[in-house]
């Protein structure tokens, strides 16, 4: 039996983990990737948990922590809170065990996360819509599972979730047992957890790098401070690795196996997904992005190098891909916004497009603002260029030009309440 007990990590038993998910999750692949290779002068190779039967990792914790409950406990049913991958990993979950299963989800959860989780629930869940947030909801979760004498299935914080996320580890070394670097998307910590304690097991001269979005830093965040910390406010974006506090469960064990823990800008991600798309024709979320985005900031350490990126999985909304391509555009320097107060004569608007803008420089929205009195106002202008390196001329042609802007992207304030 493979079991790991080292300071403060608890022990975890990968073996049985294996043996309930056999037949259940499926052995994704370990691809290598020759655009990857080429750019970054080492051998790159992708986890593809996005090809995980309900499209990411989630599948594995929540069946194996399912699984292991007396049949009289699990018979009672089990309850979950989630917007996202765990609802659709605990749902198919419940299907495949015959057990009832009730998720609570915000209200605001968009429809095709909800027919998703139906889908591979089926007649065995009930999907219950609570409060604005995900914290509202478990909230709401918890209270109704205490009131049904049910059992909580949490994301990540419980040693059953991390033993079955670590079997992802389990497969890299079974197919790859020779890695230098292993980048692994953080959000809970649940799956850093049971594949980085697996890893500095059986493989304890692999480097692990945590990636986190940048504007949900809890585990960076709580790290630096040597406990769990509870963030104010978080960016939501990168939903799948957006949490306000790590576990404190997670939290420990991240602590003794994680070799560095990265920040990735939410536009990054973005452009990432664009790229994997473009170039390996693989659909992945932003927080399946993250650890191919931090390959960048690696460049120089990975060169000759052995590494494996662990793509999270795949459930992005298709509505959301003209944010994505916008939030690339704007993180690549491509896309900026202005108010610009036009002088209010003939040919004002002319004169900006002649004398301003470059030639390959592209007006993609225009409109203006109109004052309480309902006279015409600042207009809001956004600009996208075609190299970043035409910025500088944008700005010394308004400049020369005398023209008033306030340039959006540099106020978080503006920029989030007009654009």
């Amino acid at each position: 039996m493979q079991e790991l007990h080292t300071g403060s990590i608890p022990a975890l038993d990968f073996q049985a983990a294996t043996q309930r998910l056999k037949n259940v999750a499926k052995r994704t692949p370990l691809t290598y990737s020759h655009n990857l290779s080429r750019r970054y002068r080492c051998e790159v190779y992708l986890k593809r948990e996005d090809l995980q039967v309900v499209r990411s990792y989630k599948l594995r914790g929540a069946y194996n922590m399912m699984r292991s409950l007396p049949e009289a406990q699990l018979k009672k049913g089990v309850v979950c809170a989630s917007a996202g991958n765990h609802a659709q990993g605990f749902a198919y979950s419940c299907h495949k065990l015959g057990v009832h299963g009730v998720v609570f989800m915000p209200i605001i959860t968009p429809n095709q996360k909800v027919n998703q989780t139906k889908m591979f629930g089926e007649n065995n869940v009930e999907i219950k819509l609570v409060g604005d947030t995900f914290d509202d909801c478990a909230v709401a979760a918890k209270k109704f599972n205490a009131e049904h004498g049910m059992t909580f299935i949490p994301p990540f914080e419980d040693i059953r979730i991390i033993e079955g996320q670590a079997t992802v580890g389990i497969e890299i070394l079974e197919d790859q047992p020779d890695i230098d670097y292993l980048f692994i998307p953080v959000g809970g910590g649940g799956l850093c957890s049971g594949v980085g304690a697996y890893l500095k097991t059986f493989s304890p001269k692999t480097k692990l790098i945590g990636l986190e979005p940048e504007g949900a830093p809890a585990m960076y965040a709580s790290l630096k401070a040597g406990h769990p910390v509870t963030l104010d406010t978080i960016d939501r974006f990168v939903d799948g690795a957006a949490v306000k506090r790590v576990g404190d469960l997670t939290f420990s064990i991240c602590r003794d196996v994680l070799d560095d823990m990265h920040l990735i800008p939410e536009g990054k991600t973005c452009s990432t997904i664009l790229q994997l798309y473009n170039e390996e024709a693989i659909v992945v979320e932003p927080a399946g992005a993250l650890s191919i985005s931090a390959l960048d900031d690696y460049a120089e350490e990975i060169r000759g190098k052995k590494i494996v990126c662990i793509v999270s999985g795949s459930n992005n909304d298709i509505d959301r891909m003209q944010e994505i391509k916008e939030r690339s555009l704007q993180y690549e320097g491509l896309k900026h916004y202005f108010l610009i107060r036009f002088a209010q004569r003939p040919g004002a608007l002319k004169e900006f497009v002649n004398d301003v803008l470059g030639p390959d420089d592209d007006i993609t929205r225009f409109e203006y603002m109109q004052k309480h009195n309902k006279e015409t106002g600042p207009a809001l202008v956004g600009i996208e260029l075609k190299s970043r390196h035409d910025y500088e001329k944008l700005i010394e042609n308004m400049q020369r030009c005398h023209i008033n802007y306030t340039e959006l992207n540099r106020n978080d304030n503006l920029f989030g309440y007009l654009v």
